[in-house]
């Protein structure tokens, strides 16, 4: 089984600007993730992204907008040998429709499960909302709420 660091996006991977963060002129990734990404690599762990992305819902923006991030993201985490295993997106926003796969919902997190076999017991979400840390209680996974545009190097995780 696969031990797995779940995490947001806005505010966790790239700064979060207090508007919807949807082209690549205002994508700007968080000080240090690079660094902490590799020790966490060396500790074992592989990376999931799952991210709401409300702004398509309310068409702010678009998949295509959204695709084009995460072609971003995929190629970054590939440039530095990190085993990026899937980015999962909810495009709903409970201003327009509810869904289960919003966080605070855990639908995204329980497709990611199943599918890459992840230890739920070894793996762990960061996230900068307590709808994060709630998604990841809902399916038994240990959560840490971090700062929004914190280094994650000051954040302590458990080694195995």
């Amino acid at each position: 089984m696969k031990k797995v660091i779940f995490l947001d996006r806005d505010g966790v991977i790239n700064q979060e600007m207090g508007t919807y963060v949807f082209s690549m002129d205002k994508f700007h990734l968080n000080e240090g993730l690079e660094k902490v990404l590799i020790d966490w690599k060396n500790m074992g762990y592989s990376f999931a992204i799952v991210t709401n992305q409300g702004g398509i819902s309310k068409q702010i923006y678009t998949h295509k907008d959204v695709a084009l991030i995460n072609t971003y993201l995929t190629s970054w985490f590939k440039q530095l040998n990190l085993n990026l295993l899937t980015i999962s997106y909810c495009p709903h926003h409970d201003a327009i429709e509810s869904c289960i796969c919003r966080k605070p919902n855990s639908l995204m997190l329980e497709k990611m499960i199943a599918r890459f076999n992840v230890s739920v017991k070894d793996s762990f979400l960061i996230g900068d909302s307590q709808r994060d840390v709630d998604a990841a209680n809902k399916v038994g996974l240990r959560a840490f709420l971090v700062k929004a545009n914190s280094n994650l190097n000051d954040l302590k995780i458990p080694n195995g």
